[in-house]
């Protein structure tokens, strides 16, 4: 009989996609399954996480791969988005729906928050949390104090998601720092500790004991010893093996939805200008900040290349064929102006009412305009982020990677950085198998499972 394989299993949960990872020992992808589950509805009707759904498909992969006679379970361990709650009762039993992040939350609430406990920007600076109601998650507590009190007097603990989902193995309840300081309106960065609001309104009695992220609990399950990790945050998960592979600074940049510039060597406090510029903090596994500033970019960038589409006539597709032009780069920088309406950013910048495409003859011309613009609000963000550290390196993830002009547009703007590409399907998982293991890795590591690409400086024919 051929000797079983050891794996550590992770689940990595996104909002839209569920994925279910084996690694073996060296960390290398043996079986990768994505899933997409119905969603269910909340007390009000707002569509949110199917609880439920969500445990028994874990539950199922888990129990297959315990019975596959290929593998040997070791160690299992949980990524997933942030800013959500799960309420527990004395018994265990689970109190309210996931609520959805996206949920507005009642404006009579909030405006009782701040005036209890400090203006908004006050708020934001000191948690460097970007105000956003459900999306701090700490202020989910205290709606839930106000709003639902016969529900909130029923909570003995309160645990982050991923935190949750090691629950349900361990039947113990602790709370981790990557989790904790995802712009949840709950950590005072500069104390080191729960903001104060948080003690003036006896919500720490909910949050469970603070252990490293790098804990794990073992347990025997159907006769077998494993080892659980305690899980973590999706996009500190992501960051990790940048952080332990790498020893010089460097800033990530992960493209997508959103264009997060991610800086875990800025310990500086946020400032007032900071949070104006929708910058904000996430936390290392060890507690110490990540410097990070955000803006809308793929969810701008789908708005605008659909009216480009339509505007000239191509299927939505087209653009993703488009090349960078020098002369026609070099052109349209000649004239410097802002022709696009940008409709879901909201960082500063000119506005006009509405976008000209009408100085544009191609689709081209028009989508470099794009690019451009797209362009000044990236050099802005990553400046923000990267303060004044001292940062040689750029690491580029995520969509964006794909994107002819974007890459050599960023070529030619950091061309006293190294700026790398990077690819990995494996996202957040590989930071939540690593983070339970004792291996060691070094500076191949990101070339092997990262496939790690320069990008050449950008010289201009001016």
């Amino acid at each position: 009989m051929s000797k079983k394989k050891k794996v550590t299993i992770v689940f990595d949960i996104g909002k839209t996609n569920k994925k279910f990872f084996l690694f073996d020992k060296n960390y290398k992808e043996v079986v990768r399954e994505y899933t997409e589950l119905p969603l269910t509805t909340d007390e009000d009707g707002f569509p949110t996480e199917d609880l439920v759904a969500l445990r028994n498909w874990i539950k199922k992969n888990f129990n297959a791969v315990l019975d596959d006679e290929n593998y040997e379970v070791k160690a299992i361990n949980f990524s997933t988005y942030g800013a959500s709650f799960v309420h527990l009762d004395q018994k265990g039993n689970v109190l309210t729906p996931l609520y959805n992040y996206t949920k507005v939350m009642d404006e009579e609430i909030l405006d009782l928050f701040y005036e209890k406990h400090g203006s908004r920007l006050k708020i934001a600076r000191e948690t460097a949390s970007p105000q956003a109601g459900m999306l701090n998650s700490g202020l989910q507590l205290f709606w839930l104090k106000y709003k639902h009190p016969e529900v909130f007097g029923k909570i003995r603990y309160s645990l982050h998601l991923p935190q949750y989902l090691s629950y349900l193995f361990t039947g113990i309840c602790v709370s981790e720092f990557t989790s904790i300081g995802c712009h949840t309106n709950l950590w005072d960065y500069d104390k080191a500790d729960y903001h104060d609001w948080v003690y003036e309104e006896e919500i720490d009695a909910l949050l469970p004991p603070i252990v490293p992220t790098s804990a794990s609990i073992n347990t025997s399950y159907r006769n077998k010893k494993i080892k659980i990790g305690v899980g973590i945050h999706d996009s500190s998960s992501a960051l990790l093996p940048y952080i332990l592979s790498k020893k010089e600074p460097f800033l990530l940049l992960s493209t997508g939805t959103w264009s997060i510039s991610l800086n875990p060597f800025n310990d500086e406090s946020l400032t007032d200008k900071d949070i104006q510029n929708n910058c904000l903090n996430y936390m290392r596994i060890d507690g110490k900040r990540v410097k990070a500033s955000r803006f809308f970019m793929g969810n701008e960038y789908k708005i605008q290349v659909e009216k480009l589409c339509a505007h000239y006539g191509k299927e939505y597709g087209f653009h993703r064929e488009v090349k960078f032009d020098q002369d026609l780069y070099l052109r349209l920088i000649k004239h410097q102006a802002v022709y696009f309406r940008f409709e879901g950013i909201v960082l500063k910048r000119k506005m006009i009412s509405e976008t000209d495409l009408d100085s544009f003859a191609t689709f081209e011309e028009a989508y470099h305009q794009l690019m451009i613009e797209l362009m000044d609000l990236q050099i802005h963000t990553i400046t923000n982020a990267i303060g004044n550290s001292d940062i040689q390196n750029i690491y580029i993830d995520g969509g964006f990677t794909d994107n002819d002009v974007f890459m050599k547009l960023m070529s030619h703007h950091f061309q006293h950085y190294q700026v790398m590409s990077t690819h990995s399907p494996l996202g957040s998982a590989l930071g939540a198998s690593m983070v339970i293991s004792n291996k060691k890795t070094d500076e191949t590591f990101l070339q092997q499972h990262y496939q790690m690409k320069l990008l050449q400086p950008l010289i201009l024919n001016v």
